[in-house]
């Protein structure tokens, strides 16, 4: 806790007091911190001199603030028209059903954050899932078994070797 206090606190230092830094101050703690914590609000709200229902109010407006710690990787959706069409929905049920998550939460073991895009640009490659920043094209539900499996082993792998 008081770390995250100290990195808010620094990134607090590139603003002035001003309500109109609302957005770019969570944008950036966003960066810094990967997502916006009830602690987070709290001094976002103090620095401002706002309510903290005033930061909610703005940052859960937008889509790209979460209030959720990220998990270790990523999985993206594209439900984009080109890839809703080619079945991207059906992707997302096994997504959820594999890992027991809606998008915009991450899997209890902090290994996997679900998350739905509106297009990815890459539409002829749909339906695509972006895992890690590694796309994924022309995907198909068997293959969210086996994506997951991947990403799983490696890390159990990773660990392996630390020890």
């Amino acid at each position: 806790m008081k770390n995250l206090k100290k990195k808010i606190t620094k990134i607090f230092k590139e603003f002035t007091v001003d309500e109109e830094n609302l957005i770019p101050i969570l944008q950036k703690i966003q960066a810094e911190i990967g997502y916006i914590s009830k602690q987070g609000v709290e001094e976002i709200a103090n620095f401002l001199r706002i309510t903290e229902g005033q930061v909610y109010g703005v940052a859960s407006f937008y889509s790209q603030f979460r209030f959720t710690a990220p998990g270790r990787h990523s999985i993206k959706v594209c439900l984009g028209t080109a890839c809703h069409v080619r079945g991207s929905q059906n992707i997302l049920e096994e997504f959820k059903r594999w890992l027991l998550i809606e998008p915009g939460e991450t899997t209890e073991d902090k290994m996997f954050s679900l998350e739905t895009v509106n297009c990815v640009g890459a539409c002829a490659l749909g339906p695509i899932v972006i895992f890690d920043n590694e796309y994924h094209g022309h995907m198909r539900i068997k293959s969210v078994d086996e994506l997951i499996q991947k990403y799983r082993t490696e890390y159990e792998t990773e660990r392996e070797v630390d020890k």
